[in-house]
């Protein structure tokens, strides 16, 4: 399931929907179709308005589509984050990192908006696999990767989320069950219509010993939207997407939850790694947040 097929961009949200739930009795599947804290120091970011590349771009590994969800710093490097199942090389419902076949680091990775693709520099699944992690929770939830942007596309970049600014810096839900969250999808399944990209969710439950956050939001996260990243109530990065849950609440979605995958990245190689605040402030309100969706 890593090549484009345009029949499928064809299809309505509702029947995907119910072709995911068909096919599969697994409790999750990765939606590969269709990766703490810092400031924006260092890097000369182009204004929010013009900007080519920013979380909620279109990100495409060897033809499999994901969306972005925040930019990284690391020095002078800056990076794109989108889900390490956007590189795996095992079919949609293989959501064990631990075990589960992976594109290697260097592996160029193509972004929307910029003028040459960046490469693969980090992938959570191939540090589990390369430590031998012995924690099933890690295994199951640690989904996050990091692409490198090339150094003549850094001006093109700004950390701002689309349609709500921010994000503000990093927090975890907290076991805070109702609190609302925000994203920013951008499936090819959206055809375009970017209207359909801001979302707004509510938690409804926890698992894998704080690494999950199942939320459920209108709409909901379709195959395409994973790695997109979401915030909470203040702006602050929460999470990445990284599943479409077909049980316990189907259409609900499994949301990774963004400081425990950034301490394992900086425990594996990237000890430097910062999340860049936006240089938007957030708004809640899409209407009014960067003029609109």
């Amino acid at each position: 399931m890593r090549k484009a097929r345009p029949a499928v961009l064809a299809m309505t949200l509702a029947s995907l929907t119910l072709a995911v739930a068909a096919s599969s009795s697994s409790g999750a599947i990765a939606l590969k179709r269709a990766v703490a804290v810092g400031s924006s120091a260092t890097a000369a970011w182009a204004p929010a308005g013009s900007a080519t590349v920013h979380p909620g771009v279109q990100v495409f590994t060897e033809g499999a589509q994901c969306t972005s969800n925040f930019v990284f710093q690391e020095g002078e490097a800056v990076y794109l984050g989108q889900a390490a199942h956007c590189s795996g090389t095992g079919s949609s419902t293989e959501t064990d990192g631990c075990e589960t076949g992976s594109l290697p680091i260097g592996t160029p990775v193509e972004v929307t908006g910029a003028s040459r693709p960046g490469k693969l520099a980090y992938n959570s699944w191939l540090a589990m696999q390369g430590v031998r992690e012995p924690n099933p929770d890690t295994c199951a939830y640690n989904d996050l990767a990091l692409i490198r942007i090339d150094p003549v596309d850094v001006g093109r970049v700004n950390p701002s989320v689309p349609a709500f600014g921010g994000p503000t810096g990093v927090d975890t839900v907290n076991g805070n069950l109702g609190e609302t969250v925000y994203s920013y999808g951008n499936s090819e399944l959206r055809l375009e219509v970017t209207k359909l990209s801001p979302k707004q969710g509510v938690v409804v439950q926890n698992e894998g010993g704080g690494w999950s956050h199942n939320v459920v939001t209108v709409t909901p996260g379709v195959p395409g939207d994973s790695g997109s990243g979401f915030l909470d109530e203040t702006g602050h990065a929460i999470g990445t997407l990284s599943t479409l849950q077909i049980a316990p609440l189907a259409g609900s979605n499994g949301v990774g939850d963004l400081p425990k995958e950034l301490a394992y990245a900086r425990a594996h190689g990237f000890p430097g790694l910062e999340l860049v605040h936006g240089t938007e402030p957030f708004n809640a309100d899409p209407v009014e947040a960067f003029g609109g969706a």
